[in-house]
C-alpha cells in the first residue's frame, strides 16, 4: 500500500490503536482518534503526561493501526517517526484536528482553554510504510 492512500484513508477513518515503546522494549497500545495535517503527517492529540507522550519523547518511532467505524473490513496499519509539539506552538494545530476529525466546537473559547488546562499536544508523525496490501 502507498503513502497516499493510507493517508486518504486516515482522513475519512480516525478510529485506530497507537503503539509506541516502553522503555524496556515493550509496546504500549492507545485508542485514539487519527487525522491527517496539511503537510501529510498522522495527527493525534494527548496530554502531555500520558505515557504515549512520554514514550514518543524518548522513542519516536510510532505505529497505527487505523480501523473503519464497523471495526471489522478495510483496516490499515501505517507507521513513522512522531515529533510533539507542545503549547502554545500545538494550539492551532489542536484546533485543525479537531475540525478534521469533529466539525466546528459551538465555544472555540472553551476549547482552547481545556487544551491548556489539559496540558494537550500534538504528536505529528511523519508516515515512512504503510500496509497492508492484501487481506487474509
Amino acid at each position: 500500500m502507498d503513502l497516499a492512500h493510507a493517508r486518504e484513508f486516515m482522513r475519512v477513518h480516525h478510529r485506530a490503536v497507537l503503539a509506541t515503546h516502553r522503555a524496556d522494549g515493550r509496546p504500549q497500545l492507545s485508542p485514539v482518534l487519527v487525522g491527517i495535517d496539511d503537510a501529510g503527517r498522522a495527527v493525534v492529540s494527548t496530554r502531555e503526561t500520558a505515557i504515549k507522550a512520554r514514550n514518543l519523547e524518548r522513542d519516536p518511532r510510532a505505529s497505527l493501526c487505523v480501523l473503519t467505524d464497523r471495526f471489522f473490513g478495510e483496516w490499515i496499519q501505517a507507521e513513522g517517526t512522531a515529533e510533539l509539539i507542545r503549547l502554545p506552538e500545538a494550539m492551532d494545530l489542536l484546533v485543525d484536528y479537531y475540525r478534521r476529525i469533529s466539525g466546528e466546537h459551538p465555544d472555540w473559547s472553551e476549547y482552547r482553554e481545556a487544551m491548556r488546562r489539559e496540558r494537550r499536544l500534538i504528536a505529528a508523525i511523519t508516515l515512512t510504510r504503510a500496509g497492508p496490501d492484501v487481506s487474509g
